[in-house]
C-alpha cells in the first residue's frame, strides 16, 4: 500500500501544474481518483502525533505513506496529545509517573521541535485546546484538578478543582465548555471556560477514561473502562440519555479511548482490555462493527476528511490503520518506539493546496 501510494502522489505532485489537474483539497481530503487507481484506500496528506509513554517521545507519523518521519523527545512518560486548530502547535502531557514530570511539552510542528515546557499538576493526562486556540486545559490526575494554560505565554494562568483522578478531557465546538472524566468519582465535571468554575457534574459509568464530544456540540461520549460502556451525555441538560454496551463475550473490553468522525455519525471506541476497535452509530446508540487491532489500544484519532482511524496499540508499539468506510484494518504502522499512547492529527504544512 505504501509503494502505490507513494508513486502516486509522486506522480501528482510533480504534475500539480498540469491543467487537468485543477485542485488538490487541503483539508486533509482523500482523493477519490486513487481509489480507482489501486485496491488500497486513498491516503492523506496529515502527520499523526502519538506519544510513546515508554519512549519518553511522540512519534510524527506521515499518514500519506504510513511511516514514522521524526521521533522528537518530550519529558518522562508522555501521554496525551492536541493540537492548535491552525496546527502550528503539539501540546503533550508528560506524566512523569513515579519520577514526576508534572509537565507538557509544547512542539512546533513547522520542524518537530519542542519550543517550550510549562510545569502544571500532579500526573497530567488529558489534554484538549479551546476551538480558538487560546487556550490548553490539562487533566492532572493525582491534584484533582484541571490546569488551564495561556497558548500566547506558554504559562500556566488558572487551575480548577475538579472530581477525584480526572484523566479525560475534550471542549465543545463553540469553546463554551469543558468535559473531564473522574475516573475515580465515576463522573464528569463540566467546566465553563469563560469563567473556569465548575457548572455541573455528571454521574457516568465506573471508571470513566475518555470523551469526546460530537461536532454539533450536542453530546459527549464517554467510556467507562470498568463498565465495559459508553454513557452518552445531553450537554444542553448535562444527563446521561443513553449507555452503549461494549460486549466482548464473557470478558472485559475496557473501553478506553473515544473519536467521533467529523460528520459525527460515528464514535469509534479503542478497547483496551479486548484489543478491539468498536463502532458505534450516533444516530442509534448500537455498536454496528467491531474492528480487531493491536494489543491494549489506548488512543484512537479520525482523519479531518473522515476516511481512516488511527489506532495506538499500547502493548503491540504499533499504530492500527482503519479505513472507516468498510471498518478493516488497511496499514499497521511500526517503528513508533514503545507503548503508543494518545493519537491527534493535522493537515502536514507541506500538503497540496487547491489553487
Amino acid at each position: 500500500m505504501q509503494d502505490d501510494r507513494k508513486w502516486f502522489w509522486g506522480s501528482m505532485i510533480r504534475n500539480r501544474d498540469n491543467s487537468l489537474i485543477r485542485c488538490w483539497l487541503f483539508r486533509c481530503l482523500a482523493l477519490p481518483l486513487l481509489a480507482a487507481l489501486v485496491s488500497s484506500p486513498t491516503a492523506a496528506q496529515c502527520t499523526a502525533y502519538v506519544p510513546t509513554h515508554k519512549s519518553n517521545s511522540v512519534a510524527a507519523i506521515d499518514t500519506m505513506l504510513d511511516r514514522v518521519i521524526a521521533m522528537i523527545p518530550v519529558q518522562v512518560q508522555p501521554l496525551a496529545v492536541a493540537i492548535t486548530p491552525n496546527g502550528a502547535f503539539a501540546y503533550v502531557t508528560n506524566s512523569g509517573w513515579i519520577f514526576g514530570s508534572n509537565s507538557v511539552s509544547v512542539i512546533n510542528t513547522a520542524n518537530n521541535a519542542v519550543v517550550a515546557t510549562i510545569g502544571v499538576g500532579s500526573f497530567p493526562v488529558g489534554v484538549a485546546i479551546t476551538p480558538n486556540g487560546s487556550f490548553a486545559y490539562v487533566a492532572n490526575f493525582n491534584s484533582n484538578s484541571v490546569s488551564v494554560i495561556s497558548t500566547a505565554t506558554n504559562t500556566v494562568t488558572a487551575t480548577v478543582a475538579v472530581g477525584s483522578g480526572p484523566w479525560g478531557l475534550a471542549i465543545t465546538p463553540n469553546g463554551a465548555l469543558a468535559y473531564v472524566t473522574n475516573l475515580n468519582s465515576n463522573s464528569v465535571s463540566v467546566i465553563n471556560t469563560a469563567t473556569n468554575a465548575v457548572v455541573g457534574t455528571v454521574p457516568v459509568g465506573t471508571g470513566p477514561v475518555a470523551v469526546a464530544i460530537t461536532p454539533n456540540g450536542a453530546s459527549a461520549y464517554v467510556t467507562n473502562g470498568s463498565s465495559d460502556n459508553v454513557s452518552v451525555i445531553n450537554t444542553t441538560t448535562n444527563a446521561v440519555v443513553a449507555t452503549v454496551p461494549i460486549v466482548n463475550g464473557s470478558y472485559s473490553s475496557g473501553p478506553y479511548a473515544v473519536a467521533i468522525t467529523p460528520n459525527g455519525a460515528f464514535a469509534y471506541v479503542a478497547n483496551a482490555a479486548a484489543g478491539t476497535v468498536s463502532v458505534i452509530g450516533t444516530a442509534t446508540h448500537t455498536v454496528i462493527a467491531t474492528v480487531p487491532v493491536g494489543t491494549v489500544p489506548h488512543g484512537v484519532a479520525i482523519t479531518p476528511d473522515g476516511a481512516f482511524a488511527y489506532v495506538g496499540n499500547e502493548y503491540s508499539s504499533t499504530v492500527s490503520v482503519i479505513n472507516i468506510a468498510t471498518n478493516t484494518v488497511v496499514d499497521t504502522v511500526n517503528g513508533v518506539a514503545v507503548a503508543p499512547e494518545g493519537v491527534a492529527i493535522t493537515p502536514r504544512n507541506n500538503a497540496v493546496r487547491c489553487r
